[in-house]
């Protein structure tokens, strides 16, 4: 096999690939047997007819594209572990030649991985989070607790207050006109939930039930439905039921029916104490990250090729379409709802998918530049955990991954080493500022 590669502005290349005739001439042959059974000629039964007279019956082309598809995706491949360049997008594949007795050539128009030229990235200037604990929050998670384990009951002898919940009949027009998905009945609706458009449920308010209520209310710019976005509206609301929730005492027997850890208030109180702290840090474990990389890459310097971008958006397109199967729902019902098309879809994912990307090539660069390296130790570990992971067998995994596979690994591994060397030699700018 042939190859030429040629080097483009933005970090394109082009690869010639070329195969030779012998090599076309054996695939054209294994089209030939792959397919005449499905060619009819007259005088032949079906999967007799020689090759020559098929060519000659239906062109001498006529099994050219078979051979081709046979041919192309072996010699992409062997291309591409030749080329030298590390390559960051789907082929673009152009045929150049393809004609028996002669050598197949075609060309692969690629993206290559860009060079990047890092900025400041030791001791970077970000802002820590307060990791404290307040007893504002312990008792707002309380309280969320205490929530969830309300019961309701109904209320008849008072307007409607935040926190009820207001079973409703609505209807809305713009105009003086009722609009399309504006009306509904018995709809069961939590004063302050933010369920509804802005403003409608705190005019609910002091509702009385059974009584009409007027809510005058404006769309937002963004909503769903454009010939409603940014309209004024009217709704004439009933309440027709309401409720209120009540909830449990904070005692003991609260502490220990919610708790597995706990059977006094205190000790609840220590326990939610706890779990905060830990998702706080958390928390501020990735804000931090966040923030750093972010910081990183604002001083970095690189040129993204269109395709690679391209490509990241379709990875991220299948990946948020496996999501939505997950859910019950395939990405054709998911547009329809929202009202979107794929190139929309494409066009939000775009942004995300250049941060990605340029938050990767980032670390990569600080890997490569503090000379951060995965061991082999490290490498077999995380097989292992995979293996644990997806019950694999961990010898059958290895050899699944293979060489390629464990250099991708040994590259997360990097990539997550040169994550914490960056968090590490941060340095808190309320600290600085205040010393």
């Amino acid at each position: 096999m042939g190859l030429q590669v040629e080097k483009s502005g933005n970090n394109m290349a082009r690869l010639t690939i070329e195969v030779s005739a012998e090599e076309l001439e054996k695939a054209i042959e294994s089209a030939y047997q792959k397919n005449r059974a499905k060619i009819s000629l007259p005088g032949f039964r079906k999967g007799k007819a020689p090759r020559k007279m098929l060519e000659q019956m239906y062109g001498k082309e006529l099994f050219y594209e078979d051979a081709a598809n046979a041919l192309i995706p072996d010699a992409y491949e062997q291309a591409y572990d030749e080329c030298g360049e590390e390559i960051v997008s789907a082929p673009k594949i152009d045929v150049v030649q393809l004609e028996s007795g002669k050598p197949f050539i075609f060309t692969v128009e690629v993206a290559i991985k860009p060079e990047v030229t890092l900025g400041q990235y030791k001791g970077v200037k970000v802002e820590k989070a307060d990791l404290d604990v307040t007893e504002e929050e312990v008792t707002a998670e309380i309280d969320r607790e205490r929530s969830k384990n309300a019961r309701t009951v109904d209320v008849t002898d008072r307007t409607v207050q935040e926190g009820d919940i207001a079973t409703i009949d609505f209807e809305g027009f713009v105009d003086g006109e009722a609009f399309e998905g504006g009306k509904g009945t018995d709809y069961p609706l939590t004063i302050g939930s933010h369920a509804f458009i802005p403003g409608f449920e705190e005019a609910l308010v002091g509702a009385v039930i059974g009584q009409e209520t007027e809510v005058n209310v404006t769309f937002p710019e963004d909503y769903q439905a454009a010939d409603l976005a940014g309209r004024d509206a009217m709704f004439k609301c009933t309440v027709t039921k309401l409720q209120e929730k009540l909830l449990p005492e904070l005692d003991d027997d609260f502490a220990s029916e919610v708790s597995d850890e706990s059977d006094t208030v205190e000790e609840y109180k220590e326990e939610v104490r706890n779990k905060l702290s830990e998702r706080k840090s958390r928390e501020a474990k990735s804000a931090l990250e966040d923030a750093v990389l972010e910081a990183v890459t604002a001083e970095a310097k690189m040129e993204l090729p269109e395709p690679m971008v391209d490509t990241q958006v379709s990875q991220m397109a299948q990946d948020y379409a496996r999501r939505l199967r997950y859910q019950g729902i395939s990405l054709e019902q998911y547009l329809e709802m929202t009202g979107m098309t794929r190139e929309t879809l494409a066009r939000q994912l775009r942004p995300q998918a250049v941060k990605r990307i340029q938050s990767r090539l980032v670390l990569e660069a600080v890997a490569a530049a503090e000379g951060i390296e995965a061991s082999q130790e490290e490498i077999d570990e995380e097989i292992e955990s995979r293996a644990e992971t997806y019950n694999r067998d961990v010898e059958e995994l290895k050899e699944t991954y293979g060489e390629s596979g464990r250099k991708e690994i040994s590259q997360d591994i990097c990539v997550k080493k040169a994550m914490e060397f960056l968090v590490e030699n941060a340095q808190d700018k309320e600290a600085e500022e205040n010393a």
